[in-house]
């Protein structure tokens, strides 16, 4: 089986089109290769590095970036746009807050080294991107965790901690050090980098060339 490493964060609207271009290229190969399986392995990167670990207003950060609310409203649309004919209704209205990741990247770091972590995933960007919901907040990504079946009284003593919080800024450190700066980034077996949330056709021709 393949694994394929992405490189993602969950305040990333263009990782969560990235998961469903993904589908559609996994989609692609197996028309022509029924049995085709591939592990997907999340690897940490922190959009907005200084996010005060409580997060801070959403919209004012984004018009303070950007310059202008008609600019962040535009981008708004743009990824809107991006997402329809892949099924995503982005919520951008009910976010309130920027969330710091950290806890989030841990939590996906915990669940990984149990199994798979896809559903955990896409019910985190659900709650960034549909809910609104403050991804940045323990007690919210306990409830997450739980409703995805992990032991809920488990996540939230491990997020009460520091556990592998050390571990999981070195990796992303070591992940720009790679000379990743965009996310999502997709990395083949081999060291194959697709950069971007990119057509599922482009994707699936770089999984196919990575193929034994």
């Amino acid at each position: 089986m393949l694994t394929l490493e992405i490189v993602s964060d969950i305040v990333c609207p263009w990782c969560y089109i990235g998961t469903r271009r993904l589908a559609a290229a996994l989609a692609l190969i197996r028309q022509d290769q029924p049995g085709f399986q591939l592990r997907l392995h999340w690897r940490p990167f922190f959009l907005n590095p200084d996010t005060p670990p409580e997060g801070e207003p959403y919209l004012p950060f984004l018009i303070s970036k950007f310059g202008s609310r008609e600019k962040v409203e535009e981008i708004f649309e743009r990824v809107r746009a991006a997402g329809r004919p892949y099924g995503l209704d982005y919520a951008f209205e009910k976010i309130a807050l920027r969330a710091n990741t950290l806890k989030a990247h841990r939590l996906l770091h915990w669940a990984q080294a149990q199994g798979n972590a896809d559903a955990l995933v896409e019910r985190l960007f659900q709650a960034q991107f549909q809910r609104g919901e403050h991804v940045g907040d323990m007690s919210l990504l306990v409830s997450i965790a739980g409703e995805c079946g992990y032991d809920a009284k488990a996540v939230a003593d491990y997020l009460a901690s520091d556990a592998d919080a050390a571990a999981v800024r070195e990796e992303e450190a070591a992940i720009r050090a790679q000379g990743i700066s965009m996310v999502p980034t997709f990395i083949l077996p081999g060291g194959q980098i697709i950069v971007g949330a990119e057509d599922p056709g482009v994707l699936a021709a770089g999984i196919r060339q990575a193929l034994p």
